[in-house]
């Protein structure tokens, strides 16, 4: 085995580990969380799904309505009936400056975080200020792609396993998934930020125009502002999409240099 081979394999193993550690494993072993808790089911939620939830909600954001005993313990938050959110990898960050509540319990605004099968942070009252402006609750946003996220993770996971034992033409075209991953993220949070500011209801507190929310940096809602950025998982994201990147361009050297011995 050539040493541009041999990196083709060390890259795409590397974009495999931080997927299935940040996403894969995450995603599949809490699915349906949040569907089973608001269906009255959690007694069928395992222990596994419990301990993976916890584990990956260490150090994340807590909001200031749930008690302090309560957090990152998804079974304490469950039996005091708190809101409760998925353990995958946060990827995009949004925060709403509103003038009712409070900079000392809100220092940086109600934040949400987006991820490819839900959302986390302060979703109850980001809710509720967007209603008062005539907005669907978040989970009108993306049903289909955050019902499929765990399957299609998978599926990109496989992928990469593939690419790592084989050497096909339709793998090193597929690989442009993974490469694309934060695109395809991108897109779908840009799409569903234009659908939510172009399907504005008349019950809303404020008439307000159809407006594109901002999609990266600063923005403006009627009286509430704005912040919208990436975090942590879009940077996992972006090396995924790095690595496979080199992992495609160092197989294609390895068959270059086996093409000219």
């Amino acid at each position: 085995m050539n040493s541009s081979k041999l990196k083709s394999k060390i890259f795409a193993f590397i974009a495999f580990a931080l997927l299935m550690y940040a996403y894969v494993i995450p995603a599949v072993l809490t699915h349906n969380v949040v569907e089973l808790i608001e269906e009255g089911k959690a007694d069928k939620i395992s222990s596994l799904t419990i301990n993976t939830w916890n584990f990956y909600n260490k150090g994340r954001y807590k909001s200031p309505n749930i008690p302090k005993e309560d957090a990152g313990d998804l079974k304490k938050l469950i039996d005091d009936d708190m809101e409760i959110s998925v353990a995958t990898m946060p990827i995009w960050y949004v925060a709403l400056e509103a003038p009712n509540y409070p900079k000392d319990a809100f220092p940086n605004g109600i934040p949400v975080y987006y991820h490819f099968d839900g959302f986390s942070g302060d979703v109850h009252e980001m809710n509720t200020i967007n209603h008062f402006i005539g907005m669907d609750p978040m989970k009108r946003g993306a049903p289909y792609l955050r019902a499929l996220a765990p399957y299609a993770l998978l599926f990109v996971a496989l992928l990469l396993v593939l690419y790592m034992v084989y050497d096909s033409k339709t793998l090193n075209l597929l690989m442009l998934i993974p490469v694309a991953l934060p695109l395809v993220f991108l897109g779908f949070y840009t799409y569903w930020l234009y659908w939510f500011g172009h399907h504005m209801h008349k019950w809303g507190a404020f008439s307000i125009k159809p407006f594109m929310p901002t999609v990266f940096g600063d923005g403006k809602v009627a009286q509430f502002t704005t912040h919208s950025y990436p975090t942590t998982g879009f940077w996992i994201l972006l090396a995924i999409s790095i690595f496979s990147l080199f992992a495609i361009i160092s197989k294609k050297k390895a068959r270059r240099l086996a093409q000219n011995d």
